[in-house]
C-alpha cells in the first residue's frame, strides 16, 4: 500500500497539509532572497512552486525535493539590480539556467566525471568563498542600520544593533540547540524574533527616544520614530497577481552573472547524493543527474522570465524529509501548489516588506559568513594540497580577482567581480598543467553547498 513513506509518486488530497508543512520549512529562506535583493517575494513564491512542478515533470516525479530561491546568486542580483535594473538582471539569471542545461547535456554525453574535470573543488571552493566575502560589507552595513551600500542611515545604530543581535543570536541558537522542526527553520525563527523585538521597541517608545538624540554624522538621515508601519499592509489588496517582471537583453548582465552558476551547478550533484542517501535511492542513476540538472536549469530560467530569483534544491526540506520519512515526491507537489496559492495573497508581500533592515542584516552576518566557510570546507574535504603551485595559483587568483573587484572591459561589455573570478578559475583549471593533482572523485564532493542553510 502506498503512503508518504513510499518513494513512489502518489498524489493524494490527504497529503496537502504535509506539503504545506514542507513549504513552511523553506519559507524563511525562500523569501529572504527577494527581501535582500529587491525582488518581489510573491513572485519568488510563485516561481518556487512553478519551478518545483517543472522539475518534477522533467525528473518524472522521482525525486522528493523542493526548489526555491538560491542564496548563491544574492551578490550578483544585488549588484545587477543596482547597476542595470531588474529586467536586465533577469537576462543574466536566465542565462544561468541555460548554463545548467548545457552542463546537463554534457553530462549526458560525457558522464558525471565531466563535472570533476571542469569544476573541481579547487575552482568551486574559492568561488563560493568569494560569493560570501563580497557581500560581507552589505551585511555589516544593514546590521548597523544603514543601507546596503552604507550611504545613508535607515535606523539609529543603537536600535539597529539590538534588533540585529536578537535576530542573529536566535538564528544561531535555533540551529545549535533546536530539536525536530525547530532545527529546520532557524532563519524563520530569527526573522520572527527580530521582528517581535522591533515591535516591542516601537511600543515602549525606545525607537522614538533613540531617534530623537541620534547623530547621523555626514550621512543622510532617513531614520524614523517607528521601525514598523502597517499603512502599506492596510492598503494592499487581499488577493493580487504577483508583480511579474520580464527580462530585457543585457550582454553585461549575462556575462557577469552566468559564471556564478558554476558553483551551485556542481553542488547540485551533492544535493542529489544527499536526498538519495536520505530516501535510500540512487537518483544519480534514476532519473539521472542529467535530468535533475536539466530540471534545475529549466526552473531557474522559468523563474527569470517572471522576475523571480534562481531556483535550487533546498536542504531544509531534505532535512524535513529525513525527519518525517515522507519520501513520496507528490508531497512536494502539494508544497509547490501551496506556494503558488500564497503568491496571490497581496497582503503577504506587504507584511514582508515591513521587516526592518537590521533584522535582515543580523541574519546576513551569519549567512554570508557561512557561505564563505562552506567554500573553505569544500577545499578541506577535497584534501587538496593548496601549497602545490597549480592549486595555489588557481585559488589565489580567484580570491583576489573576486574580492578585489577586478574588472575587464571587453568594449561591448564589462566583466568583473564574482563572474570574472568564476571564468578565470575555470580557464586556469583547464589550461594549467595538472601535475601532482589530488582532486577528489565526484562521489567525494561534499553535499553541503551555498544553499544549505540547515548547516547554519
Amino acid at each position: 500500500m502506498r503512503d508518504v513513506h513510499s518513494t513512489e509518486y502518489s498524489f493524494k488530497p490527504k497529503d496537502a497539509l504535509l506539503g504545506a508543512q514542507m513549504l513552511f520549512v523553506a519559507f524563511g529562506a525562500l523569501v529572504l532572497v527577494p527581501l535582500l535583493t529587491g525582488l518581489d517575494a510573491n513572485v519568488a513564491l510563485f516561481t518556487a512552486g512553478a519551478g518545483t512542478l517543472v522539475f518534477q515533470v522533467i525528473t518524472r516525479g522521482r525525486v522528493p525535493v523542493f526548489l526555491a530561491s538560491s542564496f548563491a546568486f544574492i551578490a550578483p542580483i544585488i549588484y545587477g539590480v543596482q547597476t542595470w535594473g531588474i529586467p536586465a538582471t533577469m537576462c543574466g539569471l536566465f542565462g544561468a539556467g541555460v548554463l545548467y542545461m548545457i552542463i546537463s547535456l554534457l553530462v549526458r554525453i560525457f558522464g558525471v566525471g565531466m563535472l570533476r574535470r571542469i569544476l573541481p573543488p579547487v575552482v568551486t571552493g574559492p568561488v563560493i568563498m568569494v560569493i560570501g566575502l563580497v557581500l560581507a560589507p552589505v551585511a555589516v552595513h544593514m546590521a548597523m542600520g544603514r543601507t546596503g551600500d552604507g550611504s545613508a542611515w535607515l535606523v539609529p545604530s543603537a536600535t539597529a544593533m539590538i534588533i540585529a543581535g536578537v535576530a542573529l543570536v536566535t538564528t544561531v541558537f535555533a540551529s545549535l540547540l533546536g530539536r525536530g522542526w525547530i532545527k529546520l527553520i532557524p532563519i524563520l525563527l530569527g526573522i520572527v524574533a527580530g521582528y517581535t523585538t522591533s515591535l516591542v521597541l516601537d511600543f515602549t517608545g525606545f525607537t522614538a527616544a533613540t531617534q530623537a538624540v541620534f547623530d547621523p554624522g555626514q550621512l543622510p538621515n532617513w531614520t524614523g520614530t517607528a521601525l514598523i508601519g502597517f499603512d502599506a499592509v492596510a492598503k494592499a489588496p487581499l488577493l493580487a497577481v504577483p508583480n511579474f517582471v520580464f527580462p530585457e537583453w543585457s550582454a553585461e548582465a549575462l556575462l557577469f552573472i552566468v559564471p556564478v552558476a558554476i558553483a551551485p551547478a556542481i553542488e547540485h550533484f551533492g544535493d542529489i547524493l544527499a536526498i538519495g542517501g536520505i530516501s535510500g535511492k540512487d537518483y544519480v542513476k534514476d532519473p539521472g543527474i542529467q535530468r535533475t540538472m536539466l530540471g534545475d536549469g529549466v526552473a531557474t530560467s522559468l523563474a527569470a522570465t517572471l522576475g523571480g530569483p534562481p531556483n535550487t534544491t533546498y536542504s531544509e526540506v531534505s532535512g524535513a524529509v529525513a525527519l518525517t520519512r515522507a519520501f513520496n515526491p507528490a508531497i512536494m507537489t502539494w508544497a509547490a501548489i501551496t506556494a503558488i496559492v500564497l503568491a496571490f495573497v497581496g497582503k503577504l508581500g506587504a507584511i514582508l516588506s515591513t521587516i526592518p533592515t537590521p533584522v535582515m542584516g543580523g541574519i546576513m552576518i551569519l549567512l554570508f559568513g557561512a557561505i564563505t566557510v562552506i567554500g573553505i570546507n569544500t577545499l578541506v574535504r577535497a584534501g587538496n594540497d593548496l601549497m602545490l603551485p597549480r592549486n595555489l595559483a588557481i585559488v589565489a587568483i580567484i580570491l583576489v580577482v573576486g574580492i578585489g573587484g577586478m574588472t575587464f572591459d571587453m568594449v561591448v561589455v564589462k566583466l568583473g567581480g564574482i563572474g570574472l573570478a568564476g571564468i578565470v578559475g575555470v580557464v586556469l583549471n583547464l589550461v594549467l598543467p595538472c601535475k601532482d593533482c589530488n582532486d577528489p572523485l565526484p562521489d567525494e564532493i561534499s553535499p553541503a553547498g551555498p544553499d544549505h542553510r540547515t548547516d547554519l
